[in-house]
Formats: structure tokens, sequence, C-alpha cells
């Protein structure tokens, strides 16, 4: 087992767990049977009352443990939170999740996560929060983060690319949530907005955030940030027209803590293969299969300019081809897309 690389925060009263009490719990959280106290005690060097003291933190948390005399510990029960212990058994990655630094409120897990990535940590750790005061979307806009219900994470990547082919993972890893989203619920109709949503009937259920600190043919670092709507069954009313949540679309409560290691398991794969190529080229199928506003006709507002147009694709680069009225074809590389009425 890869322990974290920050020091973990566990407690929804927000007190910090120590280090050890959190590898005693991922290590229950490894055994499907039970575990004797002198095999924790020899295992970590501690004494059997002080096992006892790390149990019992563990069960304020909210984790069912348990102690059967003659037998030891076992851990019986979870809490749906995206913790390390939680994610793990459902990860099949080989370095993105293995490190998860988990807090109950952040300002913004994007946030910190550069501040650990300007401090070194390794590429594939994740920040985690059960909610957000502070996070944010594409063009500053505030993206609302709730506690207990949603899924908001900030992943670290540190492509060797050069820093103009960095804006094309934000697509890559819209098609990675797309894919875990249909394996989690196969019935599911999601559709990837350019460039960075994911909606399911015509409201947003997901958006990505990726900030990178680079020079123009280096990139240090990327922060990969995620938010998606999961068991949310109330929608604020003045989002209620344009957002929604898997719980409203399904029906039915989701796992957190599967849906982080779906995202990541098929996020691996793609982004191994997209480190190993020039472009997007090798998943553009994929992601217009599944694209909003293929063939729509859309209105693109770049802040100095609105463009208008059809959409006849993604290009390699993960531009938007855009065919004007006047039949000039463009690339664009930014702005907020808006499907035209009569598209609606």
């Amino acid at each position: 087992m890869v322990y974290n690389f920050a020091t973990k925060v566990f407690t929804a009263r927000f007190r910090r767990m120590h280090d050890l009490t959190t590898h005693i719990l991922n290590r229950l959280a490894d055994e499907k049977n039970f575990l004797s106290g002198e095999r924790l005690c020899q295992e970590f060097g501690i004494t059997r009352s002080a096992v006892w003291k790390h149990i019992r933190l563990i069960r304020r948390d909210g984790y069912q443990i348990e102690a059967v005399t003659g037998r030891g510990y076992r851990l019986s029960a979870m809490t749906g939170r995206p913790v390390e212990a939680e994610v793990l058994p459902f990860l099949k990655c080989r370095y993105l999740g293995k490190q998860i630094d988990y807090h109950p409120i952040a300002t913004s897990t994007n946030l910190l996560a550069k501040a650990m990535a300007v401090a070194g940590a390794p590429e594939g750790c994740i920040v985690v929060a059960d909610a957000q005061s502070g996070g944010k979307g594409r063009m500053g806009r505030v993206w609302h983060s709730p506690p207990g219900v949603n899924l908001y994470c900030s992943l670290i990547l540190r492509p060797a690319v050069p820093s103009i082919r960095v804006p094309q993972l934000t697509l890559l890893l819209a098609a990675a949530i797309h894919r875990a989203l249909l394996e989690l619920s196969p019935e599911l109709e999601a559709m990837i907005k350019w460039p960075n949503d994911i909606l399911v009937n015509g409201k947003k259920l997901c958006g990505v955030l990726c900030e990178m600190q680079s020079e123009p043919d280096l990139t240090h670092f990327v922060v990969a940030g995620i938010g998606i709507n999961v068991n949310q069954s109330e929608i604020s009313p003045e989002l209620k027209g344009s957002a929604t949540s898997l719980i409203l679309e399904r029906g039915e409560l989701f796992s957190r803590p599967s849906l982080l290691a779906l995202i990541l398991n098929h996020f691996e794969p793609l982004y191994d293969e997209w480190l190993l190529q020039d472009d997007l080229t090798f998943v553009l199928p994929a992601l217009e299969s599944c694209a909003l506003l293929q063939s729509k006709e859309v209105t693109i507002d770049q802040r100095n300019r609105i463009l208008s147009g059809t959409v006849t694709g993604i290009a390699k680069g993960g531009e938007l081809k855009l065919r004007c009225a006047d039949g000039e074809a463009l690339l664009v590389s930014s702005g907020e897309a808006h499907l035209r009425k009569q598209e609606l």
C-alpha cells in the first residue's frame, strides 16, 4: 500500500486524524477477515491500548468496526466518502489516485492541489473535498459545492509535453468521465459539451477545469479539477433549469468512491496513450460520437467577440470546427459555446 503524500483529513468535525490512524483504517479496509489486535500491534509497532485508541478514532469518523474477543477487528461498513480506504478497492490504476489527500471542506481542491504540486507532489496525487467554500468553474464562475453529496477533486499531472498541448487534457478527461458514467449507469444519456462540460437532458452534470504552471516548451504541472453532481437531490432555484445530478436523473444513490475510481481507471490509459501521440486523433471518434454540439448551430462567446456557425467536428488539437454562414471554416480554441435557439 502507498500512503498519502500529505497528512489526510478524514473527520466531518474537521479534526485532523493522525497518519497512523489512517494507516490502520487502510489496513482494515484491505482485509476481508478479522485482524487480531496482536497482529496490528506487530505491524504498526504499537501497544494494544494504542490500537484501541485508533479504533475509537476510526469509529468516531463514521466507520463501523466489529470487535470480537479472540478474533480482533473487522471493518464492516464504510462511510461513502471518497477517501483513500474507500476508493482503493475499486482502483485499477498503476499510478493515478494512489495518494489521496481528503478534506471534509476546502476552499477549492484546485488551490490545494496547486500548492501540493508546487511543493513537489508526484504525478497522480489527487485532492478530494467533501465540500468547497470557493469552488469555481470556467470563466470565473462559482461551482456550488454542498457537503456530503457530490464529487469534487483535483488531479496532479506532470505531462512532458509543450504547454500548447495541455488544453487537450480537458477533452481527454471529459472522455474518461463520460465512459465512467456509462459504466456506472448505461442508461444515462450523457453528452460532452465542448470544451469541458457533460450534460444530461440538456442540463449540466459535470464540469472540468484544467490549470497549469508552464513555460512555452515545458509543462511543470497541470491540475485537473473535476466537479460532478452525484447525490444532490435538490438544485438551487437559480440553477434548477441548467443543472442536474445523477440521483435526479436515475432516481438512485451512487457511490462516490466507486465513481472516482472509475474515472481514474478510464483516464489513465487515455492519458498514457495521449503522451505517446502528438494530438487527440486517437480519441476523436469517441469524442464526436457523444458531442452535444455536433452538426448544431451555435454562438461562441469569446468575450471580445461573438462567433456564429455550424459545428462540423472537433479538430485533432481539441479545437471546435466551425463553419460560418459565409462558408468560412474556423478552428475555435476557446470560448463559451451556446446552442442557437432553434437547436434547443
